[in-house]
């Protein structure tokens, strides 16, 4: 399949997990891929990867929680590739904290990363798939729909994402730019491998929202990715699609 043909994709989060997965997806189908993210050697290794396999990418290092930065970002794609066809956010940050003992500052981390970080590139880069009647795939998640122990933050961060999305998509249904989210649940990725849980967690709640069907890998969520962002969903907006293997069934 060449869904992305002459087609020009951000993707935020590129560096690992579901969006270094979505970014080779998309390269592979034909699209032109702008990767971003926070580590500089992780965007240069996925970048290096898509070349390796034949596709066509260039990289920026960015924080999303930064406007300035976002701003740059989507003007240095947009002068590099000439106009951009699609978004997908997956960039994010995960932590695990006793709601009593969760501090301020970490609150407010994981909201400006997932939440406010989502919202500045989707709404720097609308003006440009407006002209391409383009698609924005956010990343939301299982932790959206269902409650997640000692997960507050990130469960708070993750529901502002799918209402966000709901009500960008009904704002520009009329206009031709589709929004939607990816509710991914038990997919093994660097960022939750690496993840703390605090003493107090009680295992016994987290297994409720594991799989019945095991985990599996990032590149199953990307391949749900690569069908929104396309033109195989040209008639998806304000949804969202639980890749979860059955979790909340």
């Amino acid at each position: 399949m060449q869904r992305f043909h002459d087609k020009v994709v951000m993707v935020t989060g590129a560096g690992g997990g579901i969006g270094q997965a979505s970014a080779r997806r998309i390269a592979a189908e034909g699209g032109a891929v702008f990767c971003v993210d926070l580590n500089p050697a992780a965007v240069e290794a996925t970048v290096a990867a898509i070349a390796a396999e034949g596709g066509r990418a260039s990289g920026r290092v960015c924080d999303i929680s930064s406007e300035e930065d976002v701003r740059a970002c989507v003007a240095a794609c947009v002068a590099e590739y000439g106009g951009l066809h699609a978004l997908v956010n997956m960039a994010g940050v995960l932590r695990f904290d006793d709601t009593q003992q969760l501090t301020l500052a970490h609150w407010q981390k994981v909201i400006d990363v997932n939440l406010t970080g989502t919202m500045l590139l989707c709404r720097e880069v609308i003006p440009h798939l407006l002209a391409t009647r383009g698609s924005i795939v956010n990343a939301a998640s299982t932790a959206a729909l269902s409650g997640l122990p000692c997960g507050v933050a990130y469960s708070a961060s993750k529901g502002g994402v799918l209402a966000m999305t709901r009500s960008l998509a009904i704002e520009y249904a009329k206009r031709g730019v589709r929004a939607n989210c990816i509710c991914p649940g038990e997919i093994k990725t660097g960022m939750t491998d690496g993840v703390a849980f605090p003493e107090t967690m009680d295992f016994d709640l987290i297994s409720r929202i594991m799989s019945p069907t095991g985990a599996r890998g990032p590149e199953v969520v990307a391949a749900v990715i690569a069908m929104l962002a396309s033109e195989d969903g040209i008639h998806i907006t304000g949804e969202d699609i639980r890749v979860d293997g059955g979790t909340l069934s």
